[in-house]
């Protein structure tokens, strides 16, 4: 069968590509907040064993009024920070990065520690 695009020239070729796949982007972008939105809410997510054990040693750690739950999926992005799904439990270690900066927390992902959004957190 023949493409539709198969005698276009090469330039406006990589044009219509290019405007699929930012078209593409967006739609997924869309999708994303729609299904993050729309998701039930991480506390109604039972805890693996092995989670459990995890929010146990956060807990003897550094005690029960410090652990947050992960609101949504943290990818991190620059050094330090944490990757971390949502409904991970973790503890607060600083309410502030090392630049005083408040809207990133230093935490205990029960082994790794480093930052994350703190918008990203609410109280367990």
């Amino acid at each position: 069968p023949q493409l539709p695009h198969g005698r276009m020239p090469l330039p406006s070729f990589w044009k219509v590509v290019e405007d699929t796949l930012q078209q593409s982007g967006a739609q997924l972008r869309a999708f994303c907040q729609a299904f993050e939105t729309v998701t039930p809410s991480p506390g109604a997510q039972p805890l693996t064993p092995a989670e459990e054990r995890k929010v146990l040693s956060l807990v003897s750690k550094h005690g029960p009024d410090k652990l947050y739950q992960v609101t949504s999926n943290i990818s991190g992005s620059r050094d330090l920070d944490l990757t971390l799904l949502r409904g991970q439990i973790v503890a607060l270690l600083q309410s502030a990065d090392t630049k005083g900066n408040t809207s990133r927390w230093l935490v205990d992902a029960g082994g790794p520690r480093g930052f994350v959004p703190a918008a990203k957190l609410r109280p367990y």
